[in-house]
């Protein structure tokens, strides 16, 4: 820990918290990166004011663990836009966003990431300025290639969780074997109209291709509403954040299914071949 950090730190034990341009002041006055600075205060205990409200969901240890986390989103799009904005939001301390697309205007309705300015940019590239705008601290690494088992070798291994948003079958297969290769748990989702699925995928389980095993390739257009991603998300993340503390009950070897025209959730066993 950084001495004269911890000393100019120390005068927020009492208020409990510290303010993000406190954040700033004390970065420019040591030379220590606001993520570091942020990890110091909470082994302090003293909790950064936009962490303030994630507290009592979580611990205060749980938060540090949050910020020394390193995350990969497998696509930017309608799932993975909302996915990265609340892993920013939540504090988790390394993003990797993985996506070779840019924004076309069918997208807006759903891809929180988009807006009439960005047509034609890279999604990647973007989210990489909403992430610094939401959470300064956050380490925001971007891949703008479509996804491969080769380079997929050298981007995911050291994280925690991989989050699969991607859009297809065949790349979710590949996925599925490169995180299953290198040891690396896989929180997948996908979309269209009023349904979503998630489920949770951990080294050694086979559950992506008991999915997709008769869905190889279907070839449709789908059409998704912004609310049907919105939802998925947020229980990927959530689903996530259970992995990195090691809370809850997961969706391993189960499959949640939603109608949101029902308004029914239902979560199924799956058999698998191990």
């Amino acid at each position: 820990m950084d001495e004269k950090a911890a000393s100019l730190l120390k005068k927020f034990s009492e208020a409990g918290s510290l303010a993000w341009a406190e954040v700033r002041e004390i970065s420019s006055q040591t030379g220590v990166q606001e993520r570091s600075l942020e990890d110091q205060a909470l082994s302090q205990g003293i909790i950064p004011l936009r962490y303030h409200r994630n507290i009592g969901t979580i611990s205060v240890s749980e938060q540090q663990v949050l910020l020394n986390s390193k995350v990969v989103v497998i696509g930017c799009g309608g799932l993975g836009g909302n996915v990265l904005e609340q892993l920013a939001r939540l504090g988790i301390g390394t993003i990797i966003g993985w996506d070779f697309d840019a924004f076309e205007e069918h997208n807006i309705n759903r891809q929180i990431l988009s807006d009439i300015s960005l047509l034609g940019k890279s999604k990647v590239e973007a989210a990489e300025s909403r992430l610094k705008a939401i959470n300064p601290a956050v380490c925001f690494q971007a891949v703008k290639s479509r996804f491969d088992m080769e380079q997929a070798r050298t981007v995911l291994p050291g994280c925690k969780t991989v989050i699969d948003a991607l859009d297809n079958a065949r790349d979710r297969l590949k996925l599925s074997s490169a995180c299953r290769e290198l040891g690396i748990p896989l929180v997948h989702g996908a979309v269209e109209g009023w349904v979503g699925q998630l489920t949770t995928q951990f080294p050694g389980d086979t559950v992506i291709e008991e999915i997709y095993r008769q869905n190889y390739e279907n070839g449709r257009i789908l059409s998704t509403p912004a609310f049907t991603p919105a939802l998925v998300a947020s229980l990927q993340v959530a689903e996530t954040v259970k992995i990195l503390l090691g809370r809850g009950e997961l969706l391993r070897n189960r499959i949640m299914l939603i109608n949101l025209l029902d308004m029914d959730m239902e979560t199924i066993e799956l058999c698998t071949d191990d």
